[in-house]
């Protein structure tokens, strides 16, 4: 932890995704596993174009997300962590401080399989931030975060490897 505590990371959200590439039964039972490991509802992404090779149309749903913040995330987190082993590759962290990785099988995370609704693989997004990101989203007197105050790839694998004392494979 920094000795100036608006210079700490934090988590300000995570996304889960599920991406099944097509309409129907596969996404309605996707989104429910989404609704069990979370408790959220989710919501639905359409495609933005036909990709006739893969069978999908524009506007069609082929995707499930789910943004969830505050303790939560972070448990969920430590739980996606945990099946990779706290290792991530360095490839995995973006430069502006976010990092995401995915996950094979949802089963792995504590859900308890079920035959009707299969196996599911996830990805897990994860935004991080610093106290005063809000100057940039608020209605009033809106600004920018200074360039030393964003959270940069170096500061994202710091707290990584400090908070999870993970391992950051090349």
């Amino acid at each position: 932890m920094a000795s100036n505590k608006m210079r700490d990371v934090r988590v300000e959200k995570l996304i889960l995704n599920i991406s099944v590439g097509e309409s129907g039964d596969r996404l309605t039972r996707a989104s429910r596993v989404l609704e069990q490991l979370c408790g959220q509802k989710p919501v639905l992404s359409k495609a933005r174009y036909t990709v006739r090779q893969f069978g999908i149309r524009r506007n069609e749903s082929i995707a499930a997300h789910v943004t969830i913040r505050g303790e939560k995330a972070l448990e969920i987190i430590d739980r996606g962590l945990k099946v990779k082993e706290y290792e991530l590759r360095a490839g995995n962290f973006s430069d502006t401080g976010n990092f995401g990785f995915g996950v094979d099988e949802h089963i792995d995370l504590g859900i308890k399989y079920d035959p009707s609704t299969g196996i599911y693989g996830l990805d897990f997004f994860v935004v991080l931030g610093r106290p005063g990101t809000r100057i940039t989203k608020r209605k009033k007197c809106r600004s920018r975060v200074g360039f030393s105050h964003r959270v940069k790839k170096d500061d994202a694998m710091k707290w990584f490897q400090s908070k999870y004392q993970g391992i950051i494979l090349n």
